[in-house]
């Protein structure tokens, strides 16, 4: 046996910690043993937690994702309807309530995020709509005295020699028989409606204001609740006189929450208005000291002295810096943002006779379940968990503080509490994506090869405070010295053993690099953090495609011609990467008009786009974005390209606005007037090109975001000569 010597660094990252070892493998999947929350109807049939038929043929498809705009209701319904032979417009969609049968199979929980529901789904609820399809003939041949292969099916009916019946004729039969489990699904080529365009099921009621999100819940004797907040995250409660709150019109209560304080009225603008008369007195803590310049400095000193860990490793990194004819070292930094949905965060707790009800749109029903309980002191069980439409969510939605907020009111009151966040709270005391200072340090060779590619990221991390968000609400029976000892056990990992790929994904994946070297330093100022649509790849895309159009300039090469040799590896990247390039070339772009181009593979979708810009007085006005997507089998094409002209829109709010600066630990920025978000003048025609490539769905939701900033930016250099490394994007 042959001795190794391991550096504690090496053993850590060979250990059992980095996959289902002690943080990284910790599980926080739930378990219900209730019955599925279900609502059956007279003579209903539940043939799976998915579906309802009833004797008035009417089918119910019970949702086990969160509708956040992203068209998922009509994506999964198209999904169970295909199987199922009913058309995804004539399902009822509900919501599903909290059942561990509900789990995201690519999380462990009921939640929605990181662009994984049909490709989570696209199996388990085909088979599911398979399965109850066979059941119901079986029940129909009984019923008909006929033989099953005698039998098809039509848009929610049986059909024999012409003739309909309608599946909730079955009901009573069906019941009495087992339902097979693995009942065949159809081959591609019979598709009815996976793959065809149809308009979206909420459409209607979304266009006739019918749909209901979080902020239209009302309920008898119903009050509102607003909360001042320190404005420094994490600093708590020193004193405050609720006398003059009090006094004021509508008022009922002043209280003490574990976030700042609350006060209560019979209307909205009430609480909001006696709000403002409180004059709070916050701790000073160590992010009182804290600013932008701060953060910059710090990280920037970091970037110089500090290693850090490693996070991939491969090749010899001395051997390919020597190989290249050119070395280029480039620092890129990307700001803390906001997400700023739409809809701002709100809540509805009623607490009454021992039970609770709560309503909000959320990305984890369960998790709203389980913090009413802990929050309440009331057993998991007799709290029902409803949710709403979500007016918006890119992340923002799965930390569910208002939900402990409005909890801790409705319990210390007595009263049903409707509690709204304003769009300056929503923005001064919310979760933001990560500050990064990123560097790479890349060479080429005379024939084009990258020869190496040292990438570095700078920055806070988001999975220690995503398991402080979550696991109150996941595990609410847990105590409060297990979840911090949990979240502290994360911190100490990912600051000193092992790297939280969230914050470096995207860096270094997408491209031929043999000898590639990946390090990051943890610097954590304890602004709160969290998912942001496309969460790394967000900031990262915009490093590394900068790199590459530097790398092809010092090559001499065409940047398509130069991705194209270095992305042989990744056949279905490259396959995007060329049949842009060929789109771009047939493009004419008007005078003073100029392309750019990037690339990207994030959530298992590979994303193109060419972006046509012009430079006037130093102002960049992006025209049109060209995105070229492969992303499997697309469910309903117009989803598809529906989301990825959101993803541009949402991503040049970020490369030519996004930006949020923090003086003494808070942040300035308070709503759209110094937060902008793209104004129709500045928004750009947006055409989507997707590429079938024959594989199974994958993600939609956030891949459409990471190459937007990189291909302005190479557009503007094409422009003007400048090469932007800062985001967000601005000339001098």
């Amino acid at each position: 046996m042959k001795a190794i010597n391991l550096s504690r660094r090496k053993f850590l990252q060979s250990s059992s910690i980095l996959g289902g070892g002690l943080v990284l493998g910790f599980s926080l999947s739930g378990c219900s043993t209730a019955e599925f929350p279900i609502e059956l109807a007279e003579g209903g049939f539940i043939p799976n937690a998915f579906l309802q038929v009833t004797p008035d043929n009417n089918i119910k498809f019970y949702c086990p994702r969160d509708e956040m705009g992203q068209g998922v209701t009509t994506g999964l319904g198209t999904l169970i309807g295909e199987e199922l032979d009913v058309h995804p417009q004539d399902l009822d969609v509900a919501f599903a309530g909290p059942h561990s049968d509900y789990n995201n199979p690519a999380m462990s929980v009921q939640g929605t995020g990181g662009s994984s529901s049909i490709r989570a789904h696209y199996l388990q609820l085909r088979q599911a709509g398979a399965n109850a399809r066979a059941l119901l003939l079986d029940a129909a041949a009984q019923d008909l005295g006929v033989s099953r292969e005698d039998l098809s099916t039509e848009n929610a009916h049986v059909v024999i020699n012409g003739e309909q019946h309608a599946y909730g004729d079955f009901i009573a039969t069906a019941i009495r028989l087992t339902a097979p489990e693995t009942a065949p699904l159809k081959p591609d080529a019979d598709f009815k409606y996976i793959g065809r365009e149809f308009s979206r099921v909420d459409a209607i009621v979304k266009s006739t204001g019918t749909a209901v999100y979080g902020i239209d819940v009302d309920l008898p004797d119903m009050h509102h609740a607003v909360v001042r907040r320190s404005p420094v995250a994490g600093a708590k409660l020193v004193s405050v006189d609720k006398s003059v709150a009090l006094k004021m019109p509508g008022v009922t209560d002043v209280l003490e929450i574990s976030s700042g304080v609350a006060v209560v009225a019979e209307k909205y603008w009430q609480a909001k208005t006696a709000a403002a008369k409180l004059n709070p007195v916050w701790q000073k803590i160590e992010l009182t000291n804290i600013d932008t310049k701060k953060i910059r400095s710090d990280y920037q000193l970091a970037m110089e002295n500090d290693e850090g860990l490693v996070d991939s490793e491969t090749g010899d990194m001395d051997a390919g810096f020597a190989a290249a004819n050119e070395i280029i070292e480039s620092e890129y930094w990307a700001p803390y943002l906001a997400h700023a949905p739409m809809e701002p965060m709100n809540a509805v707790v009623r607490i009454e006779n021992g039970e609770a009800d709560v309503w909000s749109g959320t990305q984890g029903v369960g998790v709203a379940q389980g913090l009413v309980s802990r929050f309440s002191g009331i057993p998991v069980e007799k709290v029902r968990s409803h949710n709403t439409y979500l007016g918006g969510a890119f992340g923002r939605r799965a930390t569910l503080t208002h939900v402990i907020e409005t909890t801790q009111v409705a319990a210390a009151t007595g009263k049903p509490i409707h509690l709204l966040w304003s769009r300056e709270d929503d923005i001064k005391h919310g979760v933001y994506r990560p500050a990064s200072l990123m560097k790479i340090k890349a060479g080429v060779n005379s024939n084009g090869d990258i020869t190496a590619w040292h990438a570095k990221r700078v920055g806070g991390n988001i999975t220690p405070r995503t398991l402080q968000n979550m696991m109150p609400g996941i595990f609410p029976g847990l105590g409060d010295g297990t979840i911090d000892f949990m979240v502290g056990l994360s911190k100490d990992a990912f600051s000193g053993w092992v790297v939280d790929h969230t914050s470096i994904e995207g860096l270094y994946e997408d491209y031929d690099f043999d000898n590639t070297t990946v390090n990051h330093v943890t610097v954590d100022h304890d602004v709160p953090l969290t998912f942001w649509r496309s969460v790394g790849h967000s900031y990262t895309a915009f490093a590394k495609e900068g790199m590459i159009d530097e790398l092809a300039e010092k090559a001499g090469m065409d940047p398509v011609e130069f991705r194209l040799k270095n992305s042989e590896n990744s056949p279905r990247l490259n396959n995007v990467i060329k049949v842009a390039g060929e789109t771009m070339k047939k493009m004419k772009p008007a005078e003073g008009h100029y392309l750019g181009f990037a690339a990207h593979h994030s959530f298992f979708t590979d994303v193109a786009e060419i972006a046509e810009v012009s430079v006037v007085n130093n102002q960049i006005k992006v025209h049109k974005v060209t995105c070229i997507v492969d992303c499997g089998i697309a469910v309903n094409p117009d989803i598809v390209t529906a989301q990825m002209e959101g993803a541009v829109m949402y991503g040049l709010t970020a490369a030519l606005h996004g930006n949020l600066e923090l003086e003494q630990g808070a942040f300035k920025e308070s709503n759209f007037h110094d937060y902008p978000i793209l104004r129709m003048n500045e928004a750009p025609a947006v055409d989507v090109v997707i590429i079938d490539s024959g594989t199974e769905p994958t993600g939609v939701g956030e891949p459409g975001l990471p190459p937007v900033a990189p291909a302005v930016a190479s557009a503007v250099f094409a422009a003007t000569g400048q090469r932007l490394r800062s985001l967000p994007l601005k000339l001098a």
